[in-house]
């Protein structure tokens, strides 16, 4: 269903299945009460919904939009975010999704932020420059998951201020089944890890995806967050992938940085959030 939407919106699908199990597998996040499924008559699911903490997320099949279903679960997404004591809620939609921007914006949400997905070709083998000075680098391994938590988590703390639990920055990056360590290149000075880039391998792509890229502060403007992407590009180009996506979010101010290296915009998406007031009665969804 997902892959439905995303194939509808953009010509072709980006959320694996194991995306979906790390979203539905994180600590705290309760099934039976924190996510609905629609169903329809002959039992295949058309929409679904799920909330945790303050992000919630919404998708109607696309032969199923315009009956009303996408308010119905907005509406159920927010009486649960009210249930467990909520005061705000964000969900992020693609650019291209004018419907669902009409409605969030109908239901009193603001623009926040945008995120983009980058991509760069890779028809030729990417060089990979000389790491500088006192630093080593090498590809991820076994033992390596606690130095890169701290690492990413510091960096991701600067801005989006919400530190997530080793399981559930795990679960969405080093246990997911399609984690490549070939191509998540780590940096060290000495003993002490500095630098990151994890990343996935898609099934059924030709490219490479970069899930996280962190380099510690005081070694930042060295070159090693360009070093640990060429390396990753490199890793999956001899793979046999022809080209590497990742998203970014505005507020990190890391664009600049990427597009430095050949990465250019694929599309956008925007994060709405909205300030949940007082309790509603509650939606149930059947």
């Amino acid at each position: 269903m997902v892959a439905a939407c995303e194939s509808e919106l953009h010509g072709r699908a980006t959320t694996g299945a194991d995306r979906i199990v790390a979203d539905l597998s994180v600590p705290g996040l309760e099934l039976r009460s924190d996510t609905v499924l629609v169903h329809g008559s002959g039992g295949e699911p058309v929409g679904w919904g799920w909330v945790k903490g303050r992000r919630a997320t919404v998708h109607v099949h696309p032969r199923h939009t315009g009956r009303g279903l996408g308010g119905l679960l907005l509406a159920w997404t927010e009486a649960r975010a009210r249930q467990r004591g909520g005061d705000r809620l964000a969900q992020t939609v693609p650019d291209s999704d004018h419907a669902a921007i009409a409605l969030l914006r109908s239901g009193g949400y603001s623009r926040l932020v945008t995120e983009w997905l980058l991509e760069i070709a890779t028809p030729v083998e990417p060089e990979v420059p000389e790491p500088p000075g006192g630093i080593t680098v090498r590809a991820f391994r076994a033992g390596d998951e606690v130095s890169a938590y701290q690492l990413t988590e510091d960096a991701f703390d600067e801005w989006q201020q919400r530190r997530k639990t080793y399981a559930e920055w795990a679960a969405h990056t080093v246990e997911r089944a399609t984690f490549a360590p070939v191509a998540s290149p780590v940096a060290f000075a000495g003993d002490r890890m500095v630098g990151a880039v994890l990343s996935l391998d898609v099934p059924g792509s030709d490219e490479g995806y970069v899930e996280r890229v962190a380099v510690r502060r005081d070694q930042r403007n060295r070159g090693i967050a360009r070093l640990l992407l060429r390396e990753s590009f490199r890793a999956f180009y001899r793979q046999g992938r022809r080209g590497c996506t990742l998203w970014t979010h505005s507020d990190t101010g890391a664009l600049s940085l990427y597009e430095r290296i050949g990465m250019t915009v694929r599309r956008s998406s925007t994060v709405y959030s909205k300030v949940l007031m007082a309790r509603s009665k509650a939606v149930t969804v059947r």
